[in-house]
């Protein structure tokens, strides 16, 4: 189910040049429905998360399965921006926020020990981009061949499979809630009181920011810079492809490494390689070459925040309120992804090139990473000083 929700929504740049000419709307036009799309999602998290232990999880990822099938298909039949945005803005968005990698994460956690939490949320996030690996190059194909509403079609049959998927995975509404030692029953209020009055948790939400502002940033304009710059449309395919290949190391990695070293510092790490390799990348004109291994480097360091996220937040505040609180640090990400979106088609339209909009995500990434490490390292547990005697 993430996998293909993920998959197809960071897919959706590659429809953009032919849209956008065939219907008559800009690039700008079109950014702001992936922008509304982030938008509704952060918004619509915290609650789908709440709403995820109230009346179970099955019901509410079968609800956002079937009104990702009804974005996608808005969206094929569109012929204005009202279309665009009510399908892949509105209900691509609210359909995530009911499938996404918050609720995935919270599903992954309950049936494992705490001691494999990690790992096991490691390879969910890697599973959640394996979808990008088969839709980007199909819609590609598929697009070029027949048409980008033939293209979307063929999104549609894959998102069908999101059904099953969610059936199948809600039986974890079945399974009992563990706990952490000695924690008191709290309801959703005194949860999100406790999160907001946790320093770590802010440090860490602010960082988010940052991160949904890079990588929505590049699966939404990432296909509209290598077509100005000339290249072959089917190499931001590849380069999404790639991305999703490459990200379910990296998951694997950072679910591996977090279950063994501070979670927030690996975050910090995170934000400040994939900032040098923005820097790196954009400074010079690409090429296929730079541009695969770009996307590799990239791809590594994708999803893996995911599972350290997710598993600090288990291992703080525990698992009854996993979802909400990992929705309401997710917000924080989803106003980032609002502002890479639409910030991005902004500068482009106002000063024809996007090199100021690569510079201000490397600029804000460098400070958010070594902000995290900062803070983390700062707030590490010391051990006991000895007395002597």
């Amino acid at each position: 189910m993430l996998s293909l929700a993920m998959g197809l929504r960071q897919s959706l740049g590659i429809f953009m040049p032919p849209l956008t000419r065939d219907i008559g709307i800009s690039v700008s036009d079109f950014t702001i429905a992936i922008a509304v799309q982030n938008l509704a999602w952060g918004l619509l998290q915290p609650m789908a998360g709440a709403w995820a232990t109230r009346v179970g999880f099955r019901p509410l990822m079968m609800s956002g399965s079937l009104l990702y099938v009804l974005g996608l298909a808005l969206l094929a039949t569109a012929h204005g921006i009202a279309g665009v945005t009510l399908g892949a803005g509105v209900a691509i968005g609210a359909s995530m926020a009911c499938t996404g990698s918050a609720i995935a994460m919270a599903v992954a956690a309950r049936p494992v020990p705490a001691a494999l939490r990690s790992a096991v949320l490691g390879i969910v996030s890697g599973a959640g981009s394996l979808g990008a690996l088969v839709a980007a190059p199909i819609g590609q194909v598929v697009a070029q061949s027949f048409g980008w509403r033939v293209g979307l079609a063929a999104f549609i049959l894959l998102a069908l499979v999101m059904l099953p998927a969610a059936w199948y995975a809600g039986k974890v509404d079945r399974l009992p809630l563990p706990s952490l030692p000695g924690a008191v029953q709290q309801n959703a209020r005194e949860a999100l009181g406790a999160a907001l009055r946790n320093k770590a948790f802010l440090v860490m939400g602010a960082a988010y920011f940052v991160c949904g502002m890079q990588l929505v940033f590049l699966t939404t304009h990432l296909p509209s810079y290598l077509d100005i710059c000339g290249m072959d449309p089917m190499l931001s395919a590849k380069a999404l492809g790639v991305i999703g290949g490459f990200n379910v190391l990296g998951s694997l990695f950072f679910g591996w490494a977090g279950g063994r070293a501070n979670k927030l510092v690996l975050l910090g790490t995170i934000y400040s390689v994939r900032s040098l390799a923005l820097a790196w990348y954009f400074s010079s004109a690409p090429t296929p070459g730079s541009t695969l291994v770009f996307a590799a480097v990239m791809g590594f360091l994708w999803l893996g925040v995911a599972p350290l996220v997710a598993g600090w937040i288990a291992q703080t505040f525990g698992l009854r309120w996993q979802a909400m609180l990992g929705g309401v640090a997710f917000f924080s990400h989803q106003i980032g992804s609002f502002v890479g979106a639409f910030g991005g088609g902004l500068v482009y339209d106002a000063l024809g090139s996007y090199t100021l909009a690569w510079q201000i995500g490397v600029a804000l990434g460098l400070a958010a990473g070594l902000a995290q490490i900062a803070f983390a390292v700062a707030t590490r547990p010391r051990p006991p000083q000895l007395m002597a005697t």
